[in-house]
């Protein structure tokens, strides 16, 4: 995990009165392990197979602790869930392609994006602070080939598939 999201958590729960619990610290490492987005359910399961005693209340109350202290942001991917994003802070102005197929998410930047924003924004009066889009678009494998490497990991993974409109 990077020294500053530990130096950021650390002053956020000294502010709040909390106290630092091993399980905390265990979830807060989970959630930034990896450069991914997750459900709570997800960073549970996670969080169990480390053969620790951590309850789902647990994961739940540290994931709104990390929303709060704006370490970590909630974003909707479409699927009825919320979805976790732990690399915000790196990339504030980044945006999604969501395949409605597979469920595979592609984080992307575009300048020319951040350039229409910014202008638009202070056209209207407003300063940019950050920029999310999310596309959802239809599988090229799936559309082209009749198969998808994704989808098929995905459902043999047992990971949750978005529902079809």
């Amino acid at each position: 995990m990077d020294a500053t999201v530990q130096a950021r958590l650390d002053d956020f729960i000294r502010r709040k009165g909390l106290r630092r619990t091993a399980q905390r610290e265990r979830i807060v490492a989970a959630v930034f392990s990896k450069d991914e987005h997750f459900s709570a359910e997800e960073l549970y399961e996670r969080v169990c197979t480390s053969a620790t005693n951590t309850s789902r209340a647990t994961v739940y109350r540290t994931l709104s602790l990390l929303v709060e202290a704006a370490l970590l942001r909630e974003i909707d991917l479409g699927d009825d869930q919320t979805t976790y994003d732990p690399n915000f802070l790196d990339k504030p102005a980044h945006n999604h392609l969501v395949c409605i197929d597979c469920g595979r998410v592609v984080e992307f930047e575009d300048l020319q994006l951040d350039s229409l924003t910014a202008g638009m924004t202070r056209q209207l009066g407003f300063e940019p602070i950050r920029q999310s889009l999310k596309i959802e678009a239809t599988c090229e494998q799936l559309r082209n080939y009749g198969r998808c490497p994704n989808l098929i990991a995905a459902r043999l993974s047992g990971k949750r598939l978005r529902k079809k409109r």
